[in-house]
């Protein structure tokens, strides 16, 4: 599941489609995956949308405004706001950091 999760970031990955995918009921799948991981499979989902928004941004040129929909966000501000919260920085912000690390 964890590398389905990886593979479709840019999908839908709601409680029932993830529970769907894994046959079994919301309850249990919910149940199974946080004594699995320690998250719920949101925070999770978020958590590998971040990870994956952070190595988007430091390693290629890619738009700001291309990145957000490849992490499942539907538009830049939810993809600013979501990076912001879980980043404690803007996407910009995060990738001119990660570009003088390099210098």
């Amino acid at each position: 599941m964890l590398a389905y999760i990886r593979a479709h970031l840019e999908h839908e990955l709601s409680l029932a489609t993830l529970a769907a995918v894994a046959q079994m009921s919301t309850t249990h799948f919910a149940h199974l995956f946080k004594d699995a991981t320690g998250l719920p499979p949101h925070q999770y989902v978020i958590l590998c949308r971040m990870e994956h928004a952070k190595r988007l941004l430091a390693e290629t040129d890619m738009p700001l405004i291309e990145i957000g929909p490849q992490v499942g966000c539907m538009d830049q501000s939810h993809f600013t706001a979501l990076f912001r919260t879980h980043v404690a920085m803007t996407p910009k912000a995060y990738r001119n950091a990660a570009r003088r690390a390099f210098l």
